[in-house]
């Protein structure tokens, strides 16, 4: 029972709306060789031109390939046994790849120099070794590529890592000398040109392993000496280094007082040098130098790192992105990637050149600015128009003004119109003139 029945009303009161049936529509199938896009933009049309060459209507298809994976041998020239393993490789078409096997090619091997007897005689005899010792570690070398940890596990005798290396590169340095016709065949070898040291060695991995064996209570310790150590630098600056400072900030005021236009009042803010003008302090050299003679142990990447820092102490954020964006310029790079004792003092003494050349460049400016601000000065102002001062200081000075000045009057006039019948009594002080008031 719904509404209708409750009312009493025919279930069929409105007349049905007889909907209109649609024709079908004839499905049309795309034709091969034509994009769908290009297929509804036409509308179903033929197209007027072939969309597909001739030479492609003739041509047959690719075949199709027949990808298997078989368990096939295999053999690898990195290895002298011939060994034959088994893997898994890709076949089309029923044919099995050739070739030596891919990884092969990672097989690389080091060229340890050999000698005979006769040379070992005469150029390699030596106290502290045997010629079976010397025999043994070649053929080592030869078996581990120059792995000398693994070397020195191997060896039959009690020898170090540092024994062993200097053992075989002295050998090797004397065998390339003594088959050269001459010296200057092989003066641009590795193994003649870079000679082993092995007391600096030793001395690095003791170092090192000093270093990387510290507590943190032994690091805090340590920071607190660089700190202390460079407070004490600090207030040990040589007092002609100060002496200097002062002597060539007077001489810069001097100069600017004597350039400065004649009946023009000079202050002390008027007098406002860049900051390169004075020659920067050895401060922060002597006190980064105090401080790394404090540790014992460091890294010379540490040492270089404190170096820098103390050299751009004294320039601003701007001045040590440009000496850095030079240095890019240049091709160096900001760290040396060899970080060796000759290669950091260059390093160093080439940013100090840069940051130089960066303050005398800004000193030029300014003097240039400075020139033709005091050119400009003579002709630049009229009678009717007061000179602006944007210097610091300038604005708490009490403005004084010339008897022939137009000011005096429009000042008058202000004083008349503000003095009424009940002025103020003689006794109170007159009101400062200001910038502001002409």
């Amino acid at each position: 029972m719904d509404a209708k029945d409750i009312l009493g009303l025919p279930k069929n009161s409105f007349p049905s709306l007889e909907k209109k049936s649609r024709p079908p529509k004839e499905s049309q199938r795309k034709p091969d060789g034509i994009s769908r896009e290009v297929y509804a933009l036409t509308g179903g049309l033929a197209p007027l031109m072939p969309s597909i060459e001739a030479s492609q209507l003739k041509k047959k298809p690719p075949p199709v390939e027949k990808i298997t994976w078989q368990w096939l041998p295999f053999t690898s020239s990195a290895r002298k046994d011939n060994l034959q393993l088994y893997h898994w490789v890709r076949v089309v078409n029923g044919v099995p790849p050739t070739g030596d096997y891919s990884f092969a090619k990672y097989n690389k091997a080091v060229d340890v120099i050999k000698y005979t007897d006769e040379e070992y005689d005469k150029f390699l005899t030596n106290p502290m070794w045997t010629k079976e010792e010397t025999d043994q570690l070649f053929d080592l070398c030869e078996r581990f590529d120059l792995r000398f940890v693994v070397i020195a596990d191997r060896f039959p005798s009690s020898r170090t890592v540092e024994e062993l290396k200097d053992r075989y590169y002295s050998v090797s340095r004397a065998i390339l000398v003594a088959r050269a016709p001459s010296s200057g065949d092989v003066a641009a070898n590795p193994l003649v040109k870079e000679l082993y040291n092995v007391s600096q060695e030793m001395e690095r991995k003791r170092a090192l392993s000093m270093v990387l064996s510290q507590t943190r209570q032994q690091e805090r310790r340590d920071e607190e000496v660089l700190v202390e150590a460079k407070r004490i630098a600090e207030s040990r600056i040589p007092p002609k280094v100060a002496e200097e400072s002062h002597l060539a900030a007077s001489n810069a005021g001097a100069e600017a007082t004597e350039r400065a236009v004649p009946g023009e009042t000079v202050s002390p803010s008027n007098v406002q040098l860049p900051s390169m003008v004075v020659p920067p302090t050895l401060s922060d050299n002597a006190s980064t130098l105090a401080s790394l003679r404090m540790l014992r142990v460091y890294l010379r990447t540490y040492a270089l790192e404190q170096m820098v820092q103390a050299a751009n102490s004294s320039a601003g954020l701007r001045t040590i992105k440009r000496v850095e964006q030079t240095l890019q310029d240049l091709g160096v790079n900001l760290k040396p990637r060899v970080p060796t004792k000759a290669v950091c003092a260059e390093h160093l003494e080439l940013r100090k050149e840069i940051l130089t050349w960066l303050n005398l460049q800004k000193q030029v400016q300014y003097k240039e600015a400075e020139g033709s601000s005091f050119r400009d000065g003579s002709y630049g102002e009229t009678p009717g128009t007061p000179k602006h001062l944007h210097r610091a200081g300038d604005q708490d000075r009490t403005f004084i003004p010339d008897a022939m000045n137009f000011g005096v009057e429009r000042v008058s006039k202000k004083d008349q119109k503000r003095k009424a019948p009940g002025a103020p009594s003689a006794h109170k002080r007159p009101r400062k003139l200001k910038a502001t008031d002409l």
